[in-house]
């Protein structure tokens, strides 16, 4: 349970970062590269793995939702 923590919070704060360098791209770019898309690219690349990653850790059994009237 407490390596499939650490790894969501890995893979949330790699994708804050991305995010941060694609601000920072388009603010200071000036669109002569394409780093703004790279790093948006990495973004939803990063949020795909996530979404899978809370997948197979529920479908392996080490995560368990729950709602809220339980």
């Amino acid at each position: 349970m407490e390596l499939i923590r650490v790894a969501v919070i890995v893979v949330l704060v790699a994708i804050v970062a991305s995010l941060a360098m694609a601000l920072y791209y388009l603010a200071t770019d000036r669109g002569e590269s394409k780093k703004l898309v790279n790093s948006l690219t990495v973004r939803i690349a990063l949020s795909v793995v996530l979404f899978l990653l809370l997948m197979l850790a529920w479908r392996f059994g080490l995560i368990h939702p729950h709602g809220i009237a339980q």
